[in-house]
């Protein structure tokens, strides 16, 4: 199945459409199946995972869904705004939007270049407001929703001297969260964030799992699935940030 065609056939009468960003692999992924099954269309944003894209939306189909990859950097407001377009042309309508793309390389901050700063900061916080920017006049037409991935504490600002700039473009995130959330709520729009803490597929997972997380065990993809059903169903839940991390950084 092509991805990227501008000449799909219309959206299935009565669907709802959902977009994600980072869409192609792990959480993402994960997302857009579990929406697929709930009845959702969805468009799968990627920037370089186009043959696991491309997969992606194979499965979706054969399921009986509705599913496209669209390719764009959401670092480039370019890139960004031409996705959208593609949205409004092919689609005609978003209800969701999930900001999903997380660039997380962690190292101790005095050996953090201006270049690893701004590699995080574009990805994670500038390129989620290019996304919000382009979608909220779709969203304002259905009365939708913005779910953007946080993590777990970001609403502590305790620091963390080996992730700084991964950390300050989640806070940066939540601000912005509230502030779509304050501005956008008498449109009918809503802003929430999900913050997973270690999930089990994370890079770096405590070798004293017990010791770190009262629950006893990481996370899992489908605890972020049944939390994202939860903010998209609460509807009069905005500008919150949900930790969904077992009780890690109480």
């Amino acid at each position: 199945m092509r991805t990227d065609a501008p000449t799909r056939p219309a959206l299935p009468a009565g669907k709802k459409l959902a977009l994600i960003t980072g869409g192609a692999k792990r959480l993402g992924a994960h997302l857009a199946r579990t929406l697929a099954r709930d009845g959702w269309a969805v468009v799968i944003n990627y920037r370089s995972s186009e043959a696991a894209a491309s997969l992606l939306v194979d499965d979706i189909g054969r399921d009986g869904g509705y599913a496209r990859a669209v390719r764009a950097d959401v670092g480039d407001k370019v890139d960004v705004a031409s996705m959208f377009a593609s949205v409004e042309q092919v689609e005609g309508r978003l209800d969701l939007l999930v900001n999903n793309v997380g660039v997380y390389e962690p190292k101790p901050l005095p050996q953090v270049t201006p270049e690893d700063w701004d590699h995080h900061i574009q990805a994670n916080l500038s390129g989620a407001y290019y996304c919000c920017y382009s979608a909220l006049p779709l969203l304002q037409q259905t009365q939708g929703s913005i779910v953007n991935i946080g993590y777990a504490g970001v609403d502590v600002l305790n620091a963390n001297p080996n992730a700084t700039a991964y950390e300050v473009s989640k806070v940066g995130l939540l601000v912005l969260t509230k502030a779509i959330a304050a501005s956008y709520g008498p449109h009918g729009v809503r802003a929430n964030m999900l913050s997973p803490g270690h999930l089990a597929n994370s890079i770096d997972l405590p070798d004293d799992l017990d010791a770190e997380i009262p629950m006893r065990r990481a996370g899992t993809l489908e605890d972020m699935a049944q939390a994202l059903r939860y903010v998209i169903a609460a509807e009069y839940v905005t500008g919150q940030n949900i930790d969904v991390a077992g009780g890690y950084r109480l």
